[in-house]
């Protein structure tokens, strides 16, 4: 499903480099990505769905190449195959929960907005126990909805891979066991493969596998 093979990525005028030999993860496998801060995994989020390409080696994702595609393509890849979870939600205040699921659909022409889909959004906000904040605004519910709001919308295109970064970070114990346990369930009915980042290493015995990312994570000079 996902493949790297001598992979290099490093920021612009930065000391942090990823330089990761080969790693793979397979169809439908669930796994955790852990490390200290600072050491990319966010980065290694970014470079599967295609927000950033590597310097040089081989990114191969559901059977594309991500190397060769444009600007364009990427981003096409991203809304066809890829449900981002972000770590800071990145909901819109001025639309209602429903409106914020369905966001996918209102900015994507890729995407077809239907009364599949809207069915499919209730189901979803159903599943996640926020149905009865459907017409309610953002910023009246708590962080642990706003956070389920944000995976709905992640799930609703019924993506090949789940990416959750932090999904976790600012919850209790009860609502990180929770978001944890909903994604897991999701990933496993559609058949879909789940990166999720954590800190958390109580959140660890549910996933197939862990990686830490630090194994990959160089300091380099400045150049």
């Amino acid at each position: 499903m996902i493949r790297f093979q001598q992979l290099q990525f490093r920021y612009p005028h930065s000391a942090f480099q990823l330089n990761i030999p080969q790693l793979e993860v397979r169809e439908a496998e669930k796994v955790a990505v852990v490390g200290p801060s600072g050491c990319g995994k966010t980065t290694l989020l970014n470079l599967i769905s295609g927000i950033l390409v590597p310097d040089q080696g081989t990114l191969i994702s559901c059977d594309v190449d991500l190397n060769q595609l444009n600007d364009s393509q990427r981003r096409n890849y991203r809304i066809s195959k890829i449900g981002f979870v972000f770590q800071e939600f990145e909901l819109i205040d001025y639309l209602n929960v429903r409106e914020n699921i369905l966001l996918p659909y209102y900015i994507n022409q890729a995407l077809k907005l239907d009364q599949s889909v809207e069915a499919r959004a209730r189901d979803l906000a159903a599943s996640m126990q926020i149905d009865q904040y459907l017409a309610g605004r953002i910023d009246q519910i708590s962080q642990g909805e706003r956070q389920r709001v944000a995976i709905c919308r992640a799930l609703l295109p019924q993506p090949q891979i789940l990416l959750a970064d932090e999904p976790t970070g600012n919850l209790d114990p009860a609502n990180k066991r929770l978001i944890r346990d909903l994604l897991l369930e999701h990933a496993t009915r559609t058949n879909a493969t789940l990166i999720m980042v954590t800190h958390d290493d109580r959140l660890l015995d549910q996933f197939d596998r862990t990686i830490d990312i630090e194994q990959f994570h160089e300091v380099v000079s400045k150049s």
